[in-house]
């Protein structure tokens, strides 16, 4: 509530008056705005209260003095007489219930009093709902009308609008004719002063002489000339029956050669103008000049120009410093490596040039990408096209290079660096900028020439690298062979033999000069087809080189093993001789004996050779060949068939050598068998003496022998290969020794003997993991039993094995008592089907 209205109120009711001394006064307004009951009650108690806390507190100050100290508690409780405290606490109670019946009345009289103003307010707003309805409806119907005029009025409008467009239109279209017409005035009056005398161009309007208006005189005389170029040519198509059309032609052909050469002459100016700001750097000249020159021609003589007055294109040190950039002083050969710093430094300050002038373009010319073609074609067509054909003398198939100045290897490398370099170029020129200009065609035709022989040239530089690598060894053995001197034959042979020897390192090199070949391939072959084709043509030439190495390293290998065969026949004694003859030619046989060890050992390290070689060229084809000839087909089975084709050769010389190794095997085993065996070791004396046990002297140095010269053949054949040669070998051993212990006569120590030797036989070649010739040697120990059994119990001996008894029957006539004992009829007798 307001201030004004509670100290009003607190005036009213005042401490001392009694409670109906005055009417309470209560307001509508009081219970308007933010009302609250609380204040509306403090108003009305709070004039009553502070009397009463007042004397409260004056009776609770006078008990107080009354009561001494020790009536006082300490909790605080009186203990005075009661009766003084018999007052009432409340004395204003009966003016306070006054008070509020009062309010309550008043209160009750309020409400009647708002009550009936809410009726006459409800009347009130009822009437004016009324009016404001009927209002309402009378505007709708207003705006309805309104509604409907605005539209006729948009009607109209729209047609009034329509009629301004077409009137528009039609006084545009008429003031379009009219300056067609005017500059149609303009241009027949200008094509007139053009067609006077031919060459006269002295009468012409000043337009054409001023140059401030330059490029308006250039608009005009380009349509002069389209126009009078035009009527020409149809005026040469119709049928001239009319004297005049003749008359016209002739006065249009004079005014187009005016105007040619008028148009000649101002393009000739605009370009010395243009020279002129392009010397002084003045960008806004040249881009005005360009402007106007792009409309003869659209521009290409500006372009041109432009382009054709570069300092790179016509200065003769630029040309000369590229050279001596890229190739060095004259008269020292170039390398490779040289040469591709000298293409990157140059190509690098091309590509900068470019940059620098692609910016003057971007900022002169109108079609800047037009003129950017143009200069990247002539820089690849002159500059770059001058120095590839200075680097890049493409040599003749039939008159190869000689290798002492690099062979047909150096024109290659040399073309793999610049086509590489060109290509890196071609990319950053086409980064820069080159319009419509096919910059890695241009590129690729640049190479064309080379290209088109390229693989023909890469396989003659194999071919000729191959030739000088064995020209090079065979130059190294024949050194190292005249270095030895005079020595003996088969000494000589085998030292040549050993310095000739397949060499993997060779193998190797020629692997990388194929792996070389086969990156050039894959540089300049953007087909999958052509590359496919290009690589096994190259392939093939590796293949070649490596089986013809590997075939003529086994075939001198195999001529150390027939010269040591030689050797051995040469000293093949009769029986006749004397003592002094026979010990030369035992030496001579030892002599042999060594040739023959040492040139078996030599072949088998020819064959370890070959098989690692051929091993390195079927790994490098699954690594890097195959994958590049699975595009076409059938092109990786080729391959295949002609890698194995091509070790062919080698794999006959190499079983060739492999039998003559046997063959000198064997021949030594019969030489150390006839020379060392005695007829004392199968028919020893019965003297008491107890059977010596040991093997015989024969097979020692037989075993010790194979052991020694073996020893090579396990390091160096393997798997099937070994296996096979090694059978071999037994197979012959077993009957070498067949043959040989048919020459002897055994007694039953001297069979116990042959046991032993057979048993040292049989375990050595157990190493050869041959079941078949185990099996052999154990049927031959069997057998040597019927020379240690008594002559009745040779028949129950091969009970187990009748496929032997042929055999036995032969070991059965060298018994000692063959005869003695009538053998042959007892035979005959147990083995009827054998006699």
């Amino acid at each position: 509530m307001k201030d004004s209205r509670d100290g009003i109120k607190n005036d009213k009711v005042s401490k001392s008056s009694p409670v109906n001394s005055l009417p309470l006064i209560l307001d509508v307004d009081d219970f308007k705005g933010d009302f609250s009951f609380d204040a509306l009650f403090g108003n009305l108690v709070n004039g009553l209260l502070p009397s009463f806390q007042d004397e409260e507190t004056d009776l609770l100050e006078g008990h107080n003095s009354s009561i001494s100290g020790n009536d006082a508690l300490s909790n605080g409780n009186f203990r005075g007489d009661a009766t003084k405290l018999a007052a009432p606490l409340f004395p204003e109670v009966d003016k306070l219930l006054g008070l509020f019946k009062d309010s309550y009345k008043e209160l009750v009289d309020l409400r009647k009093q708002i009550d009936g103003r809410l009726f006459n307010l409800k009347k009130e707003v009822s009437v004016q709902d009324s009016k404001h309805r009927k209002t309402l409806a009378e505007l709708e119907k207003g705006v309805d009308g309104l509604f409907d005029s605005f539209a006729r009025l948009d009607s109209r409008i729209s047609s009034v609008g329509q009629t301004a467009a077409k009137i528009g239109d039609h006084l545009q279209s008429a003031d379009a004719q009219r300056e067609t017409a005017s500059q149609t005035i303009e241009l027949i009056k200008y094509l007139m002063e053009f067609n006077g005398s031919p060459g006269d161009l002295m009468e012409l309007s000043p337009l054409f002489s001023d140059d401030s208006r330059v490029a308006e005189a250039a608009s005009i005389a380009q349509k002069l000339r389209s126009f009078a170029e035009e009527d020409i040519g149809r005026q040469g198509i119709g049928v001239q029956s009319v004297m005049g059309n003749a008359a016209a032609s002739r006065g249009l052909e004079v005014a187009v050669a005016n105007l040619q050469d008028y148009c000649n002459e101002l393009e000739n100016r605009l370009l010395a103008r243009f020279d002129a700001a392009s010397q002084k750097r003045e960008l806004s000249t040249m881009a005005e000049c360009a402007k106007i020159l792009s409309k003869f021609n659209r521009g290409t003589s500006a372009m041109q120009h432009y382009v054709a007055t570069r300092p790179m294109f016509i200065d003769v040190e630029v040309m000369n410093a590229d050279t001596r950039l890229v190739l060095g002083d004259q008269g020292a050969q170039a390398s490779p490596s040289n040469v591709a710093r000298g293409l990157s430094s140059l190509y690098k300050e091309i590509t900068d040039t470019v940059r620098k002038e692609a910016a003057t373009i971007m900022a002169v010319f109108p079609s800047p990408n037009e003129v950017m073609s143009i200069l990247v074609q002539r820089v690849l067509e002159q500059r770059v096209t001058a120095l590839l054909d200075k680097l890049l003398v493409k040599p003749s198939l039939v008159n190869l290079p000689p290798m002492e100045e690099g062979g047909l290897l150096l024109y290659l490398r040399m073309l793999a660096v610049a086509y590489e370099k060109t290509q890196e170029l071609a990319r950053d020129l086409r980064a820069l900028g080159c319009g419509d200009l096919d910059v890695e065609g241009l590129t690729e035709s640049l190479f064309s020439a080379h290209k088109d022989e390229y693989p023909e040239h890469e396989q003659a530089s194999l071919r000729q690298l191959y030739q000088a690598k064995m020209e090079e060894l065979r130059a190294e053995s024949q050194q190292i062979s005249d270095s030895t001197g005079t020595i003996g034959r088969s000494k000589g042979a085998s030292v040549a033999s050993s310095h000739q020897q397949i060499s993997v390192t060779v193998v190797t090199e020629f692997m990388r000069w194929n792996e070389e070949a086969i990156s050039r391939c894959t540089l300049f072959s953007s087909q999958p087809a052509t590359l496919a084709t290009n690589v096994k043509a190259v392939f093939t030439c590796l293949l070649d080189h490596v089986s013809q190495y590997i075939t003529e390293g086994l075939e001198r290998a195999r001529e150390s093993l027939t010269e040591a065969a030689n050797l051995r026949e040469r000293f093949v004694l009769g029986t006749s001789v004397s003592r002094r003859v026979a010990a030369a030619a035992a030496s001579a046989a030892e002599a042999a004996a060594a040739a023959g060890e040492s040139s078996f050992r030599s072949f088998m390290v020819a064959v370890q050779r070959c098989g690692s070689s051929v091993a390195i060229v079927q790994q490098y084809f699954a690594n890097s060949i195959s994958r590049l000839l699975l595009p076409v087909d059938g092109a990786h089975a080729a391959s295949c068939e002609e890698m194995a084709t091509a070790m062919s050769s080698a794999e006959t010389a190499a079983y060739k050598g492999l039998q003559q190794c046997i063959e000198t095997v064997m021949a030594e085993v019969e030489r150390l068998l006839s020379s060392e065996q005695k007829a004392t070791d199968f028919r020893s004396p019965d003297d008491g003496i107890a059977p010596d046990h040991r093997p015989t002297n024969a097979c020692t140095r037989v075993v010790a022998y194979l052991s020694r010269v073996l020893e090579s053949a396990f390091t160096a054949l393997d798997g099937l290969n070994r296996q096979a040669f090694l059978s071999e070998l037994g197979i012959r051993l077993h009957k070498g020794l067949l043959n040989h212990w048919q020459k002897f006569t055994f007694n039953p120590s001297g069979g116990l003997r042959l046991k032993r030797d057979i048993t040292e036989y049989g375990e050595f070649v157990r190493s050869f993991n041959a079941p078949s010739v185990d099996e052999k040697f154990e049927l031959l120990g069997i057998m040597a039993n019927v020379f240690i059994v008594a002559p009745e119990s040779l028949s129950t001996l091969f009970e187990g094995s009748p496929g032997i008894r042929k055999d036995a029957q032969r070991f059965i006539q060298l018994r000692e008592d063959y005869k003695s004992a009538k053998l042959a009829a007892r035979l005959s007798s147990l083995w009827p089907s054998s006699s």
